[in-house]
């Protein structure tokens, strides 16, 4: 693993300087005068191994206005998203389900909600924010969160802040969420992992944390 990336900030805004950006880089170079800098690197993935009786699965934005797009959503996320659904289905978790009002009757085919999945309408990228999820999800003694969805740079950021502060375990499989480009992507996971009760090392569900993992290293047991 490389220990650091080149960064590029322009105007107060992080650009991650990563192969084959050179359109980004154009754009940047055009907004404002570059500086370079180092950042950590992400790092690996973790294999997590959670109680489905206390563990929750919180769907964001798999929609189908923003998931057409984004080729990302249904080009990379989907594909994976897609088997680990069922697999969370058989294994019994609870889902919740978040998206703007508009979007509540568009999600995904492949990931769509059941009558009884929790579903709460948000107009913050927060999902805790103004809704009842903490309460609906406290009632079913949901500790951890596994979080996917659109985009990890937006409301996956701001709900597992919002998870964190409720006190509850954060675990998002990489393979499940992104965003508009390669820097804005690396950029979310930097953050979702300094946000809260920071976890830059990504030691595997360290407690009202977040830990970054993969669809293919996440077990029920």
């Amino acid at each position: 693993m490389r220990l650091f990336r080149t960064v590029l900030v322009s105007n107060g805004l992080v650009l991650a300087f990563l192969s084959g950006a050179a359109e980004a880089q154009q754009n940047a170079r055009a907004a404002g005068k570059m500086v370079t800098l180092q950042m950590p690197a992400i790092p690996d993935p973790a294999r997590v191994t959670l109680d489905p009786k206390t563990t929750a699965l919180m769907v964001l934005d798999y929609v189908e206005p923003i998931c057409n797009a984004q080729p990302s959503c249904k080009g990379k996320m989907l594909p994976a998203m897609t088997p680990f659904m069922e697999q969370v289905r058989k294994a019994g978790l609870t889902v919740a389900y978040g998206t703007r009002e508009q979007n509540m009757s568009k999600w995904l085919k492949e990931v769509a909600p059941t009558p009884n999945d929790i579903k709460v309408t948000n107009t913050a990228q927060d999902r805790f924010y103004n809704t009842d999820l903490d309460k609906a999800l406290k009632a079913k003694g949901i500790k951890t969160l596994i979080m996917v969805g659109w985009k990890v740079s937006g409301s996956v950021t701001y709900t597992s802040v919002g998870a964190m502060a409720h006190d509850y375990t954060v675990v998002i499989p990489v393979d499940t969420t992104s965003a508009g480009s390669d820097y804005e992507t690396t950029i979310g996971f930097y953050n979702v992992l300094n946000s809260g009760n920071a976890n830059l090392a990504n030691e595997p569900l360290k407690p009202k944390a977040t830990t970054l993992s993969r669809t293919d290293m996440i077990t029920f047991q």
